[in-house]
């Protein structure tokens, strides 16, 4: 198991024969930003039925109560399971993750995956000590990140910020709207201000949507600055949890998305890119 990532094998004890082999994944999230991770699962697991839901009626989640946000992913994710009969549940949002992964447990009887900071190898990587974590604001404030910063990386400083501004212009890039540099800049500056901040060469992306807009966020950081995201061992714990599972597709795979309305044609063309050539309403 990865340690950036949180799984619950709860329902992993059922036969593979049992389960169909056209039975989807579920990837989930609040919006878009878990598109980063369904990339990496693609690569781990090519021949894997494929829903990807996004939640963009509750967005954002990173300005909600936890109780707002547990409510609503584990009532979600329970109408979603009982429907498409998924053979694994990935949360692919660390705002959900690290709030609601306990409550869809109790929900869901299938497998879980989650996703939370990787501080773990932030804290490997960086030279000077001193890290930098972007997230929205209810997964900064997690006593979970406490948890994770404590365990590997007691001896370094993390430094953290709530960006949700970052989510908004993850969203309008792959709408292919232009992103407005002042929101990158800002979430740039609110690190490089803290005390120490001037030391930072690494920075934990702690939110699925984030890597959209790692280009940008690069350029106001400076070329010593590397990145970490915990897509990648989500991928792994994916495959690990349904090795030896057979896949066959009786449909194209299809994005869900919450609320009203028609999904815009800039997000059909971006999801098509993803192996996402359904969309439909949830």
């Amino acid at each position: 198991m990865a340690s950036d990532t949180m799984n619950a094998p709860r329902g992993a004890g059922t036969a593979f024969a049992a389960i169909a082999p056209w039975a989807p994944i579920l990837v989930f999230d609040s919006g878009v930003g878990g598109l980063t991770v369904l990339e990496e699962v693609r690569k781990a697991l090519p021949d894997a039925p494929i829903i990807y839901a996004a939640d963009t009626a509750g967005l954002p989640y990173g300005t909600k109560t936890e109780a707002q946000v547990a409510a609503r992913v584990a009532g979600l994710l329970g109408r979603m399971t009982e429907r498409f009969r998924p053979r694994l549940v990935c949360i692919a949002c660390n705002t959900a993750s690290t709030i609601a992964l306990g409550m869809v447990r109790e929900v869901l009887e299938v497998p879980v995956v989650g996703t939370v900071p990787a501080i773990k190898p932030a804290a490997a990587m960086t030279r000077t000590g001193v890290i930098g974590l972007l997230g929205t604001e209810a997964t900064v404030r997690q006593a979970y990140v406490d948890r994770l910063e404590h365990e590997f990386a007691a001896d370094k400083r993390l430094l953290r910020h709530g960006a949700p501004g970052l989510v908004e212009a993850a969203e309008a890039k792959l709408r292919g709207e232009t992103v407005d540099p002042a929101i990158i800049e800002h979430a740039a500056n609110a690190l490089r201000s803290q005390p120490g901040g001037d030391l930072i060469d690494t920075v934990v992306l702690a939110c699925t949507h984030f890597p959209l807009v790692e280009e940008e966020l690069a350029r106001a950081f400076g070329p010593d600055v590397r990145f970490v995201h915990g897509a990648q061992g989500i991928a792994r714990q994916v495959a690990r949890l349904t090795a030896g599972q057979e896949y066959a597709r009786q449909a194209p795979d299809r994005a869900l998305f919450t609320g009203a309305g028609d999904v815009p044609d800039a997000y059909r063309t971006k999801l098509a890119l993803y192996g996402l050539l359904e969309v439909q309403r949830f």
